[in-house]
């Protein structure tokens, strides 16, 4: 019971901050005249904080309800925080071609910098503590969560370097580039997480 308060105040936290940081990233992205790369970062903390939110609805029900009944609410929760990665990918892919094929070039952002910073700081700390957690539960959905937030710190990586050749070297293409990149990734990272849970039926 205590590592489920744990992994239920894990989520909050999740859920909680990534709020804040897809509203300050999308409001910089836009000031940065629209740089995906800021913007996609900014809906990504939108859809970890999805993410987040599927596993507070998940653990809250711990505890509460038989086993067949938790398995099923695992499983739920471990498919949906799958498909968060493939909503997020679509629109980066959407957006990434459609700036390098107008030539839409975004402002450099030093805020957005310093957001990409904050979050390769957080990232990986509230990472390893989700894993750890979800692999004591034995919890598929909660282990999928935490490589939500993994995919999220390089995410900031992606972002950081975009936003810092754009910032030094005026690359406008760094920007769609790495959104193309982190499109790879999200995709990658979904496909993996629903083949572990067919595997596993």
């Amino acid at each position: 019971m205590e590592q489920n308060k744990k992994a239920l105040l894990l989520s909050y936290i999740t859920l909680i901050y990534n709020i804040l940081e897809g509203v300050i990233s999308i409001i910089a992205g836009w000031i940065a005249g629209g740089s995906i790369a800021l913007i996609g970062f900014g809906l990504d903390s939108f859809v970890e904080s999805l993410s987040g939110g599927i596993m507070v609805w998940r653990f809250r029900k711990y505890g509460r309800i038989s086993k067949e009944e938790e398995e099923k609410v695992e499983k739920k929760a471990t498919g949906l925080v799958a498909y968060t990665f493939f909503i997020l990918a679509a629109y980066i892919l959407y957006e990434s071609i459609k700036k390098l094929y107008s030539r839409e070039i975004p402002e450099p952002s030093l805020f957005g910098i310093i957001i990409a910073i904050i979050s390769l700081i957080l990232m990986p700390v509230l990472f390893y503590a989700k894993y750890k957690i979800g692999k004591a539960m034995g919890s598929k959905s909660l282990i999928a969560d935490s490589k939500e937030t993994l995919a999220c710190m390089f995410l900031s990586l992606a972002l950081l370097i975009g936003l810092g050749l754009n910032y030094l070297y005026g690359l406008w293409q760094a920007d769609p580039i790495v959104g193309l990149v982190i499109v790879i990734f999200l995709a990658r990272e979904g496909l993996e997480i629903l083949t572990e849970e067919e595997d596993m039926d």
